[in-house]
Parts: structure tokens; sequence; C-alpha cells
């Protein structure tokens, strides 16, 4: 499973419905609004990194309310959850 982090600027006045356009396919898993220099961050969930670059290069960069993107790949997830069952001695 490949994990990404999708920055997005949408066009003036699109935000909204561009999130639930987004959040509608497959493998966009979350679409957030975001102060910022960016409008919307959108976390993809994908196969592999083919499937990743299908929907960025593909899906993504056809939907014309988005005027810009960036795309970060994830290396490691780090969570509050991950990290209290690592460092868990057993107690209760």
């Amino acid at each position: 499973m490949v994990t990404s982090f999708i920055l997005l600027r949408a066009r003036r006045g699109s935000v909204k419905s561009l999130a639930e356009n987004l959040a509608e396919r497959p493998g966009i898993a979350e679409v957030y609004s975001v102060s910022g220099n960016f409008d919307l961050v959108a976390i993809a969930r994908v196969k592999d990194n083919d499937a990743l670059a299908d929907l960025v290069t593909g899906e993504l960069a056809s939907i014309e309310d988005i005027t810009h993107s960036e795309t970060m790949l994830a290396f490691r997830a780090f969570s509050r959850h991950d990290l209290q069952s690592m460092f868990s001695i057993g107690t209760s």
C-alpha cells in the first residue's frame, strides 16, 4: 500500500465542489480543506506507485478546477497509537 499527501490549489469558488469530487474517487481516502498556501489536502492510498501515477498524472491532472498540485509520498507512518504500542510494557 502506497500512501501519499496531495496538496492542491483550487480555482476560485470551487473548493467545496472539488473536495466532494475528489472524495468520490477510488484511491482517495480523505480530503481536507486547509489554511495556508493550499486549499485542499487529499490523502491517497493506492496499491502501488503505478496506481499513484495513474491517479495523479492521469485523473487529477485532467480536473480543470485544480490549478496546482504537489504530491508527497509517505515513507513511514508514526501515530500516537503506533508509538504507544511500541513502548508498551504490557501494563494495563
